[in-house]
């Protein structure tokens, strides 16, 4: 087949849809199938063999007015999202769905795709596309109302409420979800909740699990643990991955152990939401920040925690609990959205409920208390991963939907 892949921020830095793009697109080239892939900024490190085309985009959510050369901004896409971040909205995947459209009406007078595949874009654009009587497939990582609804909980002021509300665009995603031919989410609990969030009929949503890189994510017999040591992989500044609950069970921890805590994100002060927590919970001294890493530092984080800790609200998949698994390393979770698929309870980890710090200190003290569980349990999550959770794997089930769609 030859495949386009679309994706508005193709770095795998910006997130898991980054992730998905470079390993996916690497997968169907494995598996003899020609891969064009059509990506905004920041631009990915594609794989060889991979056809990229980027689109440009002034990113002007991040970096607001270009004052280099202000001019840029006078197009039609680029005037509207400088009047739609105005306005406190997130322009970028409607504006990026139609660039997208516009460099593949310019492809397709030299290639003929088989098939269309997006990456959670679900702007306008991709309606368009449907003119060229190409399948279209879409990948929902989760849906965006949960987002919101998260983002709400933690706002007192109406008016802030509102700005929230106007941030997602949930209901250009609602109408474009329903019309792609199939729908992929990552996981059941994604599934359920596209269903319910965007009233797409469950006979179009087909679900294929992410993979981890299990040649680059293993476990290290070079690194010795720092005892002690827990790590937590996220974007810390997001509320749904409950940082706020991890640090008040470090806080109770404290008082009966040595422990430790990494997070691998941004600090002070470019993370205004985090460190302002760990000096209100008194954890100065306690909690490090990495900044951003690259793989192989990040694989050295997962080689000297003894425990992965995600306290999320929500998770679509959760990649940094599948890729500490692969690294050997047990992990305490709660069972909030897809978690419960990914991590084995009692086997692969200890699952909690979600906003209970004083369960989540409890399965964290009893780990850390544990070599041997700790042991028992890295290897039988290695093991999961391996049998669950392959990127090859991945691509083959996506491959399977594109042929029904076919």
């Amino acid at each position: 087949m030859r495949i386009c892949l679309l994706c508005n921020r193709g770095n795998m830095y910006s997130g898991g849809q980054g992730v998905y793009l470079y390993y996916l697109s690497r997968e169907l080239l494995k598996l003899g199938h020609e891969v064009h892939v059509i990506v905004g900024p920041p631009y990915p490190n594609v794989a060889e063999g991979i056809t990229e085309h980027r689109v440009e985009n002034l990113n002007l959510f991040e970096f607001g007015f270009p004052k280099k050369d202000p001019f840029q901004v006078f197009t039609p896409l680029n005037l509207y999202e400088l009047a739609a971040i105005r306005l406190g909205m997130f322009p970028e995947m409607f504006s990026f769905s139609f660039r997208a459209y516009q460099k593949l009406r310019q492809l397709l007078r030299h290639y003929r795709f088989d098939i269309i595949h997006d990456n959670q874009t679900l702007g306008y654009g991709i309606l368009l596309m449907k003119a060229f009587k190409i399948p279209i497939v879409a990948t929902v990582h989760h849906p965006l109302p949960i987002d919101r609804k998260t983002d709400i909980a933690y706002i007192d002021r109406a008016w802030e409420r509102f700005g929230r509300i106007m941030f997602y665009p949930f209901i250009m995603q609602h109408l474009v979800t329903r019309r792609m031919d199939r729908v992929i989410t990552v996981s059941e609990s994604a599934a359920e909740e596209t269903r319910n969030a965007f009233k797409v009929p469950r006979e179009k949503i087909r679900v294929v699990h992410n993979g981890i890189d299990t040649g680059m994510f293993r476990g290290s017999d070079s690194k010795r643990k720092e005892p002690g040591r827990l790590l937590v992989v996220a974007n810390t500044q997001d509320r749904k991955k409950g940082v706020v609950y991890l640090l008040h069970a470090l806080q109770l921890l404290r008082e009966e152990m040595d422990v430790k805590l990494t997070i691998v994100d941004r600090g002070a002060p470019d993370n205004e939401y985090t460190p302002v927590l760990v000096e209100r919970f008194g954890l100065d001294g306690s909690v490090e920040f990495t900044g951003r890493v690259s793989v192989e530092e990040l694989v050295g984080c997962y080689a000297r925690a003894e425990v992965a800790v995600v306290p999320s609200l929500y998770e679509g998949f959760c990649i940094p609990a599948a890729e500490a698994m692969a690294c050997g390393l047990p992990v305490v979770a709660t069972t909030a959205g897809a978690l419960p698929e990914v991590v084995e309870d009692g086997k692969c980890g200890i699952l909690v409920p979600p906003r209970d710090h004083y369960a989540l200190a409890g399965a964290l003290k009893r780990l850390l208390s544990d070599e041997p569980l700790r042991q028992a349990m890295g290897e039988e999550g290695r093991e999961r991963v391996e049998r669950h959770f392959t990127w090859e794997e991945a691509a083959r089930k996506t491959l399977e939907v594109y042929r029904e769609v076919l």
